[in-house]
Protein backbone atom coordinates (compact mmCIF):
# COMPACT_ATOMS: atom_id res chain seq x y z
CA UNK A 1 0.00 0.00 0.00
CA UNK A 2 1.11 3.34 -0.87
CA UNK A 3 2.52 5.42 2.05
CA UNK A 4 -0.40 6.70 4.40
CA UNK A 5 -0.09 10.16 5.78
CA UNK A 6 -2.37 11.64 8.22
CA UNK A 7 -4.70 14.53 6.81
CA UNK A 8 -5.69 17.42 8.69
CA UNK A 9 -7.35 16.12 11.43
CA UNK A 10 -11.37 16.51 11.46
CA UNK A 11 -13.71 17.65 14.36
CA UNK A 12 -16.13 14.38 14.64
CA UNK A 13 -19.83 14.06 15.31
CA UNK A 14 -21.90 10.86 16.03
CA UNK A 15 -23.21 11.79 12.51
CA UNK A 16 -20.33 10.95 10.81
CA UNK A 17 -19.81 7.58 9.76
CA UNK A 18 -18.99 4.68 11.38
CA UNK A 19 -16.18 1.98 9.73
CA UNK A 20 -15.26 -1.17 10.82
CA UNK A 21 -11.77 -2.04 10.02
CA UNK A 22 -10.48 -5.43 10.24
CA UNK A 23 -7.33 -6.88 9.76
CA UNK A 24 -4.56 -9.32 11.35
CA UNK A 25 -1.91 -6.63 10.47
CA UNK A 26 -1.97 -4.31 13.05
CA UNK A 27 0.53 -2.37 11.53
CA UNK A 28 -2.45 -1.45 8.81
CA UNK A 29 -5.19 -1.90 11.20
CA UNK A 30 -3.38 1.07 13.18
CA UNK A 31 -2.63 3.07 9.82
CA UNK A 32 -6.24 3.20 8.34
CA UNK A 33 -7.46 3.83 11.69
CA UNK A 34 -5.54 6.96 11.45
CA UNK A 35 -6.44 7.91 8.06
CA UNK A 36 -9.59 7.65 7.71
CA UNK A 37 -10.37 9.29 11.59
CA UNK A 38 -8.68 11.76 9.34
CA UNK A 39 -10.90 12.26 6.88
CA UNK A 40 -14.28 12.38 8.70
CA UNK A 41 -15.09 8.61 9.18
CA UNK A 42 -15.29 7.63 13.00
CA UNK A 43 -13.38 3.79 13.06
CA UNK A 44 -13.54 0.68 15.70
CA UNK A 45 -11.24 -1.92 14.63
CA UNK A 46 -11.03 -5.33 14.85
CA UNK A 47 -7.81 -7.86 14.67
CA UNK A 48 -10.00 -10.75 13.23
CA UNK A 49 -12.78 -12.10 12.20
CA UNK A 50 -14.06 -13.49 15.62
CA UNK A 51 -13.43 -10.14 17.09
CA UNK A 52 -15.16 -8.05 14.29
CA UNK A 53 -18.17 -10.31 15.22
CA UNK A 54 -17.69 -9.25 19.03
CA UNK A 55 -17.72 -5.47 17.86
CA UNK A 56 -20.91 -6.40 15.51
CA UNK A 57 -22.79 -7.54 18.53
CA UNK A 58 -22.43 -4.65 20.39
CA UNK A 59 -22.02 -1.26 17.52
CA UNK A 60 -23.61 0.07 14.54
CA UNK A 61 -21.32 0.63 11.66
CA UNK A 62 -22.24 2.05 8.50
CA UNK A 63 -19.22 0.22 6.23
CA UNK A 64 -16.81 -2.00 6.38
CA UNK A 65 -13.62 -2.29 5.29
CA UNK A 66 -11.87 -5.68 5.62
CA UNK A 67 -8.64 -7.66 4.32
CA UNK A 68 -9.38 -10.88 2.72
CA UNK A 69 -6.53 -13.10 4.38
CA UNK A 70 -6.89 -13.81 7.88
CA UNK A 71 -6.15 -16.64 9.95
CA UNK A 72 -9.22 -18.38 11.49
CA UNK A 73 -12.63 -16.77 9.41
CA UNK A 74 -11.65 -15.26 6.07
CA UNK A 75 -12.89 -12.53 5.02
CA UNK A 76 -14.98 -13.95 2.30
CA UNK A 77 -16.44 -16.39 4.58
CA UNK A 78 -17.41 -13.54 7.09
CA UNK A 79 -18.90 -11.36 4.03
CA UNK A 80 -20.89 -14.58 2.86
CA UNK A 81 -22.08 -15.16 6.44
CA UNK A 82 -23.11 -11.27 7.27
CA UNK A 83 -25.26 -11.07 3.92
CA UNK A 84 -27.06 -13.48 5.79
CA UNK A 85 -28.49 -11.20 8.21
CA UNK A 86 -26.92 -7.41 6.95
CA UNK A 87 -26.41 -5.06 3.95
CA UNK A 88 -24.03 -3.45 5.45
CA UNK A 89 -21.71 -1.52 2.94
CA UNK A 90 -18.42 -4.11 2.43
CA UNK A 91 -14.71 -3.03 1.09
CA UNK A 92 -12.42 -5.87 0.72
CA UNK A 93 -8.93 -5.48 0.93
CA UNK A 94 -6.95 -8.40 -0.86
CA UNK A 95 -3.47 -8.65 -1.91
CA UNK A 96 -5.23 -11.01 -4.78
CA UNK A 97 -5.96 -9.39 -7.90
CA UNK A 98 -6.87 -11.38 -10.63
CA UNK A 99 -10.22 -11.12 -12.19
CA UNK A 100 -11.08 -14.26 -10.67
CA UNK A 101 -10.82 -12.94 -6.83
CA UNK A 102 -12.29 -10.06 -7.40
CA UNK A 103 -15.31 -12.05 -8.60
CA UNK A 104 -15.48 -14.54 -5.65
CA UNK A 105 -15.91 -11.14 -3.60
CA UNK A 106 -18.79 -9.48 -5.36
CA UNK A 107 -20.55 -12.81 -5.73
CA UNK A 108 -20.40 -13.64 -1.58
CA UNK A 109 -21.81 -10.01 -1.61
CA UNK A 110 -19.10 -7.63 -1.03
CA UNK A 111 -19.91 -4.13 -2.47
CA UNK A 112 -16.37 -3.13 -3.66
CA UNK A 113 -13.21 -4.83 -4.15
CA UNK A 114 -9.84 -2.87 -3.71
CA UNK A 115 -6.39 -4.74 -4.46
CA UNK A 116 -3.48 -4.24 -2.38
CA UNK A 117 -1.42 -2.56 -2.78
CA UNK A 118 -3.68 0.97 -2.90
CA UNK A 119 -3.50 4.69 -2.53
CA UNK A 120 -5.17 5.88 0.39
CA UNK A 121 -7.04 8.29 -1.19
CA UNK A 122 -8.46 6.06 -3.71
CA UNK A 123 -9.92 3.86 -0.84
CA UNK A 124 -11.63 6.78 0.36
CA UNK A 125 -13.28 8.04 -2.84
CA UNK A 126 -14.15 3.50 -2.83
CA UNK A 127 -15.54 3.78 0.80
CA UNK A 128 -17.47 6.86 0.38
CA UNK A 129 -19.37 5.73 -3.15
CA UNK A 130 -20.50 2.08 -1.30
CA UNK A 131 -22.07 4.71 1.48
CA UNK A 132 -23.56 6.97 -1.34
CA UNK A 133 -25.10 3.78 -2.96
CA UNK A 134 -26.49 2.45 0.29
CA UNK A 135 -28.18 5.30 1.30
CA UNK A 136 -29.73 5.40 -1.87
CA UNK A 137 -32.19 2.89 -1.57
CA UNK A 138 -35.87 3.77 -2.27
CA UNK A 139 -38.63 1.94 0.14
CA UNK A 140 -41.34 0.71 -1.55
CA UNK A 141 -44.85 1.68 -1.04
CA UNK A 142 -46.11 -0.34 1.77
CA UNK A 143 -48.79 -2.15 2.59
CA UNK A 144 -50.55 -4.10 5.73
CA UNK A 145 -52.10 -6.96 3.15
CA UNK A 146 -49.70 -10.00 3.86
CA UNK A 147 -49.24 -12.22 1.10
CA UNK A 148 -48.98 -15.89 0.72
CA UNK A 149 -45.87 -17.87 -0.49
CA UNK A 150 -46.39 -21.36 0.30
CA UNK A 151 -45.62 -21.87 3.83
CA UNK A 152 -44.47 -18.28 4.18
CA UNK A 153 -46.15 -15.61 4.67
CA UNK A 154 -44.78 -11.51 3.97
CA UNK A 155 -46.00 -8.38 5.39
CA UNK A 156 -44.60 -5.49 3.24
CA UNK A 157 -46.01 -3.11 6.25
CA UNK A 158 -42.84 -4.55 8.99
CA UNK A 159 -40.91 -6.09 6.13
CA UNK A 160 -41.16 -9.57 7.84
CA UNK A 161 -41.18 -12.69 6.31
CA UNK A 162 -42.41 -15.64 8.70
CA UNK A 163 -43.13 -19.36 8.24
CA UNK A 164 -45.85 -20.18 10.98
CA UNK A 165 -44.74 -18.38 14.34
CA UNK A 166 -41.12 -18.78 13.06
CA UNK A 167 -39.92 -15.41 11.91
CA UNK A 168 -37.23 -15.38 9.16
CA UNK A 169 -34.35 -12.65 9.44
CA UNK A 170 -34.13 -10.10 5.85
CA UNK A 171 -31.37 -7.74 4.94
CA UNK A 172 -32.51 -4.91 4.18
CA UNK A 173 -32.18 -5.88 0.44
CA UNK A 174 -33.72 -8.70 0.89
CA UNK A 175 -36.80 -6.89 2.31
CA UNK A 176 -36.76 -4.41 -0.66
CA UNK A 177 -36.90 -6.95 -3.14
CA UNK A 178 -39.48 -8.45 -1.48
CA UNK A 179 -41.51 -5.48 -1.28
CA UNK A 180 -40.88 -4.53 -4.68
CA UNK A 181 -42.35 -7.58 -5.59
CA UNK A 182 -45.11 -7.80 -3.69
CA UNK A 183 -45.83 -4.15 -5.25
CA UNK A 184 -46.41 -5.71 -8.36
CA UNK A 185 -47.44 -9.76 -8.21
CA UNK A 186 -47.05 -11.66 -11.30
CA UNK A 187 -45.08 -8.88 -13.48
CA UNK A 188 -42.03 -9.37 -14.65
CA UNK A 189 -39.50 -7.11 -13.20
CA UNK A 190 -36.27 -6.50 -14.95
CA UNK A 191 -33.00 -7.04 -13.18
CA UNK A 192 -32.30 -3.38 -13.66
CA UNK A 193 -34.91 -1.87 -12.67
CA UNK A 194 -35.33 -4.06 -9.16
CA UNK A 195 -31.19 -2.64 -9.09
CA UNK A 196 -32.53 0.59 -9.35
CA UNK A 197 -35.19 0.64 -7.18
CA UNK A 198 -33.61 -0.96 -4.49
CA UNK A 199 -30.28 0.71 -4.53
CA UNK A 200 -28.45 -2.12 -5.60
CA UNK A 201 -24.77 -1.94 -6.05
CA UNK A 202 -24.86 -3.53 -9.61
CA UNK A 203 -27.43 -6.04 -11.62
CA UNK A 204 -24.94 -8.94 -10.67
CA UNK A 205 -26.22 -8.57 -6.92
CA UNK A 206 -29.49 -8.81 -7.78
CA UNK A 207 -29.06 -12.41 -9.15
CA UNK A 208 -27.09 -13.31 -5.55
CA UNK A 209 -29.88 -11.61 -3.49
CA UNK A 210 -32.08 -13.58 -5.55
CA UNK A 211 -30.46 -16.87 -4.94
CA UNK A 212 -30.41 -16.15 -0.99
CA UNK A 213 -34.20 -15.34 -1.06
CA UNK A 214 -35.20 -18.75 -3.09
CA UNK A 215 -33.45 -20.63 0.11
CA UNK A 216 -35.28 -18.33 2.74
CA UNK A 217 -38.72 -18.84 0.69
CA UNK A 218 -38.74 -22.06 -1.71
CA UNK A 219 -39.37 -25.57 -0.77
CA UNK A 220 -36.62 -26.33 -3.31
CA UNK A 221 -34.52 -23.33 -4.24
CA UNK A 222 -33.24 -24.63 -7.54
CA UNK A 223 -36.55 -25.06 -8.85
CA UNK A 224 -38.73 -22.13 -7.33
CA UNK A 225 -42.18 -21.86 -7.10
CA UNK A 226 -43.01 -18.43 -6.29
CA UNK A 227 -40.12 -16.20 -7.36
CA UNK A 228 -39.11 -17.28 -10.93
CA UNK A 229 -36.95 -16.54 -13.03
CA UNK A 230 -37.83 -15.13 -16.98
CA UNK A 231 -34.90 -16.19 -19.37
CA UNK A 232 -33.98 -12.42 -21.36
CA UNK A 233 -36.55 -10.39 -19.08
CA UNK A 234 -35.95 -10.47 -15.24
CA UNK A 235 -37.60 -11.65 -12.02
CA UNK A 236 -41.27 -12.69 -11.25
CA UNK A 237 -43.05 -12.94 -8.05
CA UNK A 238 -45.97 -15.58 -7.82
CA UNK A 239 -47.69 -15.57 -4.67
CA UNK A 240 -50.61 -18.35 -3.65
Amino acid sequence: MATIRNSDPQVLTDSAPHILVVDDDRRLRDLLRKYLVGNGFRVTTAKDGQDAREKLKGLAFDGIVMDVMMPGESGLELTLSLRETSDVPILLLTAMGEAEDRITGLERGADDYLPKPFEPRELILRLQAILRRGKQQTPAPLTDQPISLGLCRFTPARGELSQGETHIPLTDGETALLTLFAEKPGVVISRLELAERTGARQERSIDVQITRLRRKLEEDPKSPRYLKTVRGRGYVLWPD
